[in-house]
């Protein structure tokens, strides 16, 4: 299977430059590539993942990668999806990131590869050597202000008379361009790939190697993702999803695509795993017989933070999950537990209450307010509905005391199978 079948089985082509053509240079010999991101932030997201891993599927196809960072590009903003002009950064914030970011794409690309190793490469390198009168002479004139105002990213800026588009962002265009030139005439780059918000972008780019250099360039965009609900893809309540562990830890990030709707699974292992298609046909028919079992999400979940965060990463975040359906406690890390702390309802206690003889069970479940009233309490453990940190518990006159404490600060109550409180002792 060439890449471009893989892609398209996948459902990961949007647009692309002639078809017939790219596919005939793909089976010449291997192709240069690139894919650009702007680094405004330290960290990538999980919307930054579609067309990174496309450039990695390129690579294990036997193509040469290159990934490049908009240190010039981000110093100005994409006009391409947003309602607004985005906030300017400083030059030493953009290093910052890059900076930052590099760890994260070394897991997705394979920058020691023998035969094709991936390149980071910052497009602030050859932009900045530039002068303005220069890039007008060498750039703008090879377009039109009719066709740049025809492109869907400004256009739409443009309709909007609350915010408009500044003449920086207008010209953005003419910068990514530029870098598709530059990349073409520097080291060979014959195809960009980005998401379908990219293509005017990509297409400027093709036109102006063509008009410069009188040689094709080809480019090829993805599909912007949403979920079946309509709502924006790597977004939470919490905020969007980080590749950062930092900022989205490790058992959020695994819960995440443990969550996803069940309308999107299969689409999700299509675009954001390795899985053949043998495999995803088969998780898919697993899911549409038991879609309850999720095996598929777990599927998904896995292979998603295996790739980000490593194997030993994601057995941690596994064990938090098995943790809220009743599993072990013994031996779990702290920081594992403490993932689980904010998904669950928690309550304070003063831990000199602990002390000595310590505080009833009874009155804990009622202070937990998993149990309403001392009676119903009384009621739920003489039935077996109650747990200590995953232990099923029938004594009314339990106590509990500061050796109950899990690192020494919590507790974690459970009633019935799911409803579950964390006392931290203060």
């Amino acid at each position: 299977m060439t890449i471009l079948e893989e892609l398209k089985w996948r459902g990961l082509i949007a647009d692309s430059t002639d078809e017939v053509e790219l596919a005939k240079r793909l089976d010449a010999s291997p192709i240069t590539l690139y894919c650009g991101f702007d680094p405004t932030a330290d960290t990538l997201h999980v919307g930054n993942l579609v067309p990174l891993l496309a450039l990695r599927r390129f690579q294990l196809s036997g193509h040469h990668p290159i990934a490049v960072a908009g240190g010039a590009t981000g110093m100005i903003g994409d006009p391409s999806g947003k309602s607004a002009e985005r906030t300017l950064l400083t030059r030493e914030v953009l290093d910052h990131n890059i900076q930052c970011v590099k760890a994260q794409l070394a897991r997705l690309l394979d920058f020691q590869a023998h035969s094709n190793p991936a390149r980071l490469l910052d497009n602030a390198d050859w932009t900045e050597q530039m002068s303005y009168l220069d890039f007008l002479r060498e750039v703008g004139k090879h377009f039109s202000v009719n066709m740049m105002m025809a492109k869907e990213s400004v256009r739409a800026r443009m309709e909007d008379r609350d915010t408009g588009i500044s003449y920086t962002e207008f010209s953005y265009m003419l910068l990514q361009a530029f870098d598709f030139y530059i990349l073409n005439h520097d080291h060979g780059c014959e195809l960009q790939i980005g998401g379908s918000d990219q293509w005017g972008n990509i297409t400027a780019g093709t036109d102006l190697i063509r008009r410069k250099l009188g040689r094709p360039a080809h480019g090829l965009t993805l599909p912007l993702i949403t979920n079946a609900d309509g709502t924006k893809f790597g977004k939470t309540e919490k905020g969007a999803v980080w590749l950062d562990p930092q900022r989205t830890s490790v058992y959020r990030f695994y819960q995440f695509w443990v969550r996803v709707d069940d309308r999107d699974v299969v689409r999700y292992l299509n675009y954001f795993t390795f899985f053949s298609r043998e495999e995803i046909a088969a998780l898919a028919q697993s899911h549409a017989a038991n879609p309850g079992a999720r095996e598929a999400h777990r599927a998904l979940a896995k292979a998603v933070t295996d790739l980000i965060h490593g194997e030993n990463a994601t057995q941690e975040a596994m064990r938090a999950s098995e943790i809220l359906f009743g599993g072990e406690l013994a031996g779990v890390a702290e920081a594992t537990f403490n993932d689980i702390v904010g998904e669950v309802p928690t309550k304070e206690i003063e831990k000199a209450r602990l002390d000595g003889a310590g505080i009833s069970l009874i009155d804990l479940l009622v202070h937990s307010g998993l149990c309403t009233s001392k009676g119903q309490a009384r009621k739920d453990l003489e039935a077996g509905g109650i747990n200590v940190n995953n232990v099923r518990e029938g004594q009314v006159q339990r106590a509990i005391t500061a050796a109950d404490l899990l690192f020494g600060k919590h507790l974690l109550l459970r009633k019935g199978k799911r409803t579950y409180t964390v006392i931290t002792a203060n």
